[in-house]
């Protein structure tokens, strides 16, 4: 491809609204154009690379007998309320009114294939099912933002199983796992793979691959002795050491008037001269356990955890809740004498410490220092309600937890029977002649997303720096004063046809322009190969090649360019 009839401007100065350097590159190199908010045209070159992690992705799938099909982004509104997700998914759910009826831009597909796949097997023979697709997705994301890594429309690769039995699903779970690791390494991406919550998708064990990033809206927890990992939002610490029955010597539980101090903030500025810090503030929270009003502790530097675990339902209380309990103070809360008022107290197991509490007096504008457990306030359960934070130690070994900031690059989600025992269905005929509902498994990765992943990975000061699977073209040759050198541009024109002849995918940049705006487009475009012809080499009969990822040179001989660069 001539870079001189190729639709491509690179740009000296990134737009404003790209905050992430992913973003603010694919911009500038020409790979991406803006739209509007969270919808993003592809350029040339940023469809060649789409197409290239495709390929990856086809072929680590098509290895493991997954089959691709295309299943229709428009959707029946019918098929999401027979699943409940017309609900759930409400918020992020772009739907369209159409001559027959409602319809919905499919965020994801686990509806449709269960549908489709009910309808085309009948029988134990005809198991497992393996499909995958990669298409275009939709969903009304309120805050659009880092360019491909949170947008409306983004193409996505997702695929599901279908087995006879548990043990089956598990199968085929581990066979994409397994081909979810190969695709990150090929991407050469620096992945963890983690526990995670199902969240609107459903099922039960899934995990999530993380790519550590300093804009990461994910975090993830993991022990470095063990090799257990989960995201903040799922992973539990172990148990710490106990502190004995009682705190020795403490004094006598003392209230104090602290207007205006109804956040731990506020606390520990009200307390500033007695030294207090977060860690030793006791912070609750009143929720509903179902339809059971309970308070919730955690220390005054974590936060809570409502979604995960054993805490899974817990909601907390609104306006109305507390105008019904004058027993709970919003913003002055404590533990202390709640169960007499029919509320029961639960505290994730941090709460066990050998500690006086500051904590809320149950009255408006007061807390008190020095309450201890057991002694002036009572836990009725244990469980793990505050997120984990470095140094917590490890649920698995005698190890502890580090925190990393992280992007999700792909999830994969053992579902069980989600969708094939309710919404649309998915059943069988087994060995002896009954119904069975099969058991189905849903993977997706981003490729959109994928592709700015991998460029938050490689990149420089200069510009992106792609590893050699992924990247648009092979080569990017280049050749310089070919205006005023014709022998520059007979020489570049023949290394090109060679090179293409050779099977080399190259970016011939045949403009007549400056060296320097030709290094500085190649160094922003990231090819990892790139190749000049100039005068100065064409005297001695040699190429000058710069490996783009390390900045290496070195020279090939002329006339064995092509074919050491098609090896």
């Amino acid at each position: 491809m001539r870079v001189s009839t190729m639709l491509l401007q690179t740009l000296r100065e990134a737009p404003g609204d790209a905050e992430a350097i992913s973003h603010r590159l694919l911009v500038r190199a020409g790979y991406l154009r803006r739209l509007s908010s969270g919808v993003y045209s592809y350029l040339p070159l940023g469809l060649r690379t789409l197409r290239r992690i495709e390929n990856v992705v086809r072929d680590e799938l098509d290895r493991i007998g997954a089959q691709e099909l295309l299943l229709p982004a428009l959707q029946p509104r019918e098929v999401w309320m027979d699943s409940g997700r017309d609900q759930s998914m409400d918020e992020v759910l772009m739907r369209v009114r159409a001559r027959a009826g409602e319809f919905v831009l499919g965020p994801t597909h686990e509806e449709v294939v269960t549908a489709l796949v009910d309808g085309e097997v009948s029988s134990y023979r005809d198991l497992p099912q393996s499909v995958y697709q990669i298409q275009t997705k939709f969903r009304d994301e309120a805050r659009p933002r880092f360019g491909l890594l949170r947008t409306r429309e983004f193409l996505m690769k997702d695929a599901y199983s279908f087995d006879a039995s548990a043990e089956d699903m598990r199968a085929s779970y581990k066979a994409y796992y397994d081909a979810y690791c190969r695709i990150f390494d090929r991407c050469g991406l620096p992945y963890t793979p983690v526990e995670a919550l199902a969240g609107a998708i459903g099922g039960d064990v899934n995990h999530e691959f993380m790519v550590p990033s300093a804009i990461g809206e994910d975090l993830f927890a993991a022990c470095d002795t063990c090799g257990y990992a989960a995201n903040l939002e799922a992973a539990e610490a172990g148990q710490r050491a106990d502190p004995g029955d009682e705190v020795a010597d403490a004094p006598a539980m003392t209230t104090h008037e602290t207007p205006g101090a109804d956040t731990i903030d506020g606390l520990v500025a009200f307390f500033a001269d007695r030294g207090l810090t977060p860690e030793r503030c006791l912070k609750s929270m009143a929720a509903w356990d179902g339809d059971e009003p309970v308070v919730l502790l955690v220390p005054g530097d974590r936060e809570f955890r409502l979604d995960a675990g054993p805490g899974a339902g817990f909601r907390p209380f609104d306006e109305d809740d507390f105008a019904a309990h004058p027993a709970i103070v919003k913003g002055y809360l404590g533990p202390m004498g709640l169960q007499e008022h029919g509320v029961r107290v639960v505290a994730d197991p941090s709460v066990r410490q050998p500690v006086g509490w500051v904590t809320g007096a149950n009255e408006q504008d007061r807390h008190v220092v020095d309450a201890v457990l057991d002694r002036d306030f009572t836990v009725d359960e244990w469980q793990p309600v505050a997120v984990v934070a470095s140094g917590d130690p490890c649920s698995r070994c005698d190890g502890t937890l580090r925190v990393e900031r992280a992007v999700e690059a792909g999830h994969t989600f053992q579902l069980g029977t989600v969708y094939s025992a309710g919404g649309p269905g998915a059943t069988f005929i087994d060995e002896d002649g009954h119904e069975q509902i099969m058991w189905t498994g849903s993977y997706g990765i981003g490729i959109g997303r994928l592709m700015a992943v991998v460029a938050e990975s490689y990149h420089d000061d200069d510009g992106l720096a792609w590893p050699e699977e992924l990247a648009p073209f092979a080569v990017h040759l280049l050749a310089l004063g070919a205006g005023r050198n014709p022998e520059v541009a007979t020489t570049a024109d023949a290394l090109y046809r060679d090179l293409t002849n050779a099977g080399v995918e190259v970016l011939y940049d045949d403009r007549d322009t400056s060296p320097g705006v030709k290094f500085a487009d190649a160094d922003l475009i990231g090819i990892p190969t790139q190749l000049v012809v100039g005068g100065k080499g064409l005297a001695r009969g040699v190429a000058e090649r710069k490996h783009r990822a390390t900045g290496e040179r070195d020279e090939l001989p002329l006339d064995g360019a092509a074919a050491a660069l098609s090896r």
